[in-house]
């Protein structure tokens, strides 16, 4: 029941957010200096005719708090209104190419996950020449900025090696699997760094525990005191990362799909920022902010469900 109220409590904080966060992205077109349809067409032929079909199309004539609501609305059924620069609708837009980072996260998520915890594990247990050795190459990783790796692979693999494709997401599951393979590289190679780090110090603090001295005290064999008294123990810290390394992805993937001409979201929301392209700006923002909130409230539910010294109702620090 505990857990059923905090939840219920954590999902309307986060609707609540939600609102303000649609609030501050669709007021953000009337902070832009001048006539908002002068914006919208900023680049663009601003004959009176045009000025006068976006002022009757994004209703620019009427109070401020009723053109919110109406936004407001038609978000809530999956209309984001029409691209300005696609002359299309951004819903059919996002639908295009949300899979395509979606799929992209994925995949560098896994690759961080697996790569990194193995890291921060054998560190932590072996200790000596492989913690300084593992120590040394995850601290390059974090200091490798998405986009340089993005473009180190691209040149080598790609490039000199011909070994994957230089760009483009690629068609059917198996060849986009393919195509994704260096931007996903890319893309975890300094959150592997970071998880890799974050689980060597956490076990490293829990093999020095007292409960740990008296486990093997007891006789417990070590692969058991190191999987069930130092990694769970380490659990809930790592999760808490994983939040984070999540919504570092979501927008690191805007350097990464850019460098490999992917065609997802994150492409997306960075030709739209440079053609001014407000609604689908707009879309994506709110996309984006509600994927950090469901991530967070994901984290915090599990938390004490891997980690039951954690008091239901503690906040993690994801995003």
């Amino acid at each position: 029941m505990n857990f059923l109220r905090f939840a219920v409590r954590r999902l309307a904080e986060m609707a609540t957010t939600l609102l303000g966060a649609s609030f501050v992205v669709f007021g953000a077109l009337y902070l832009a200096p001048g006539d908002p349809a002068s914006f919208l067409l900023s680049g663009r032929s601003a004959s009176p005719q045009a000025l006068a079909a976006v002022r009757a199309q994004y209703h620019l004539d009427d109070p401020f708090f009723v053109r919110y609501f109406r936004w407001l609305g038609d978000i809530v059924q999956g209309d984001f209104g029409r691209s300005i620069t696609y002359r299309t609708d951004v819903s059919r837009l996002l639908a295009d190419r949300l899979p395509t980072t979606l799929l992209l996260v994925v995949m560098a998520l896994v690759v961080v996950v697996v790569i990194g915890l193995a890291l921060g594990w054998i560190a932590a247990v072996r200790g000596g020449g492989t913690d300084s050795t593992i120590l040394i190459g995850t601290t390059l990783a974090v200091g490798t900025p998405s986009f340089v790796a993005a473009v180190l692979l691209q040149g080598l693999f790609a490039v000199k090696l011909g070994w994957f494709p230089s760009s483009g997401a690629g068609d059917g599951f198996a060849d986009k699997l393919w195509h994704l393979t260096l931007p996903a590289i890319a893309l975890a190679l300094y959150l592997i760094g970071m998880l890799g780090r974050v689980t060597r110090s956490t076990m490293l603090e829990a093999l020095g525990s007292e409960h740990v001295t008296v486990a093997r005290s007891r006789g417990v064999p070590e692969r058991q005191v190191i999987s069930r008294h130092v990694f769970r123990n380490s659990l809930g810290t790592i999760l808490t990362t994983g939040g984070l390394i999540v919504s570092t992805l979501l927008i690191c993937t805007i350097l990464v799909e850019t460098a490999f001409s992917i065609g997802g979201i994150g492409q997306l929301l960075e030709l739209s920022t440079t053609t001014k392209d407000f609604p689908t700006v707009q879309a994506i923002s709110l996309i984006v902010v509600a994927l950090f909130m469901a991530v967070n409230l994901i984290v915090d539910l599990l938390l004490p469900l891997v980690d039951p010294r954690i008091a239901l109702g503690t906040r993690s620090t994801s995003v």
